[in-house]
């Protein structure tokens, strides 16, 4: 049993559908993170067209998929922390708070809260070795390559998370989302 960090976009989504095509027992978590009033730009995380899409693909590839109020969590573990970090003339990184945090904390939390073996993301990253030892590695398309944002990765963690999408380039992926029939092949 896997589960799945879906945003919403097309690399979650394929890492899911092919998760599912390949034999796993998938279940995608969509997190909510911040009320949709106050999202103004569409290249978002999370937002409710990203949920319902996320929704979308699980129902049309036959898995469950779940959403979970992480406000709270998100704004308390990255958007404080931000605003605080800048007030003091710091340049904060929300991506890898929210990946220290909200992701490979609360979430990994969650998954095995609900029986799952691993949790996998729609991050370019390669993660190598067994159950125990697992290291991080950069992706195949370095143009995507992810492993940067990732670098506060905790080996427990590490040990658990699943990166599918590490040998492959963008190209390819999209290819895949057109070929797994997703809405949101071209989504940005």
């Amino acid at each position: 049993k896997v589960v799945v960090a879906m945003s919403g976009g097309v690399d979650s989504s394929v890492a899911a559908v092919m998760l599912k095509k390949e034999g796993y027992d998938v279940i995608g978590i969509t997190l909510k993170l911040y009320n949709n009033s106050n999202v103004t730009k569409n290249k978002t995380c999370c937002a409710g067209i990203d949920i319902q899409d996320a929704k979308n693909v699980a129902k049309k590839n036959n898995f469950e998929h779940i959403v979970l109020d992480y406000q709270d969590k998100f704004f308390d573990g990255v958007i404080n922390n931000f605003v605080e970090s800048y007030s003091i003339g710091e340049t904060p990184m929300p991506c890898v708070q929210c990946n220290q945090t909200v992701k490979f904390r609360d979430l990994l939390d969650e998954a095995k809260k609900i029986g799952a073996d691993a949790l996998a993301t729609g991050h370019y990253a390669i993660r190598k070795g067994s159950l125990k030892n697992a290291s991080l590695h950069k992706a195949k398309d370095a143009s995507k390559d992810q492993s940067f944002f990732l670098f506060a990765t905790l080996q427990q963690q590490l040990n658990y998370v699943r990166f599918p999408l590490g040998d492959f380039n963008k190209t390819e992926i999209r290819k895949l989302a057109e070929s797994y029939d997703l809405d949101v092949s071209n989504k940005p």
